[in-house]
């Protein structure tokens, strides 16, 4: 898998906007996500998403684990490697101080810099759980089990006909009020099956957290694109 691939995918999930109108039901279940989310201060959850494309042969899965503060718009995202001695192995992180962006990549000892997009087109994965609210339409289409649990379905699409993704379904938890799932339909055939895993809120998230510290990663090339 090409190593800007997770975040590609994590940008599609937070980029998305074809039904005639927005659905009131969807719109309460997807407040109540929202609502939920933002009674925490930070967030914390393991994640593995799938690509998977039949006509091209391609099925590809990563791992990682997102840790996030909305009220800041701080974020950190870790992709895993294949483990080494039994222990997982850091491979991309993707980080933001709400000012800075940090783009680590281990293979290549590399880190790209750049200033965080306040245009409104760039991503936030802080924001995931509350992107919705802005230049989306949602349908809920009924429930249905994953994975043992009761979900509420609700298809999203882009109200920008351009969009190259054309559909994401999520799967809400309904016990839970949190999202378990969720499904990428792009127009090139992929599609992409983004779980998660682990939620923790209220996870003890110091500043540093969100910063990049080159002094501990001797020899990383920085690559200012400033």
């Amino acid at each position: 898998m090409k190593k800007y691939t997770l975040l590609f995918i994590l940008a599609l999930i937070g980029f998305n906007k074809s039904f005639a109108q927005k659905d009131a039901q969807a719109k309460t279940i997807l407040d109540a996500v929202t609502q939920k989310y933002k009674s925490y201060d930070a967030i914390k959850t393991d994640f593995a998403f799938t690509l998977e494309n039949p006509a091209a042969n391609i099925k590809e899965t990563q791992t990682g684990t997102l840790v996030a503060k909305s009220k800041s718009s701080k974020f950190k995202v870790t992709i895993y490697g294949k483990p080494v001695a039994g222990k997982p192995s850091i491979a991309q992180e993707i980080i933001s101080d709400g000012k800075t962006q940090w783009t680590y990549l281990k293979k290549d000892n590399e880190v790209q810099v750049s200033d965080v997009d306040k245009s409104g087109e760039g991503f936030n994965p802080a924001q995931i759980f509350t992107i919705y609210q802005k230049g989306y339409k949602y349908l809920y289409t009924g429930d249905q089990k994953l994975n043992g649990k009761t979900c509420q379905v609700i298809d999203l699409s882009p109200e920008d006909a351009k969009k190259s993704v054309f559909k994401i379904r999520l799967f809400i938890d309904k016990a839970q009020k949190e999202i378990a799932s969720a499904l990428i339909f792009d127009k090139n055939g992929n599609k992409y099956n983004y779980t998660i895993k682990t939620f923790s809120g209220n996870a003890a998230l110091p500043d540093s957290t969100f910063g990049f510290d080159a002094k501990a990663h001797p020899g990383v090339e920085v690559v200012d694109l400033r």
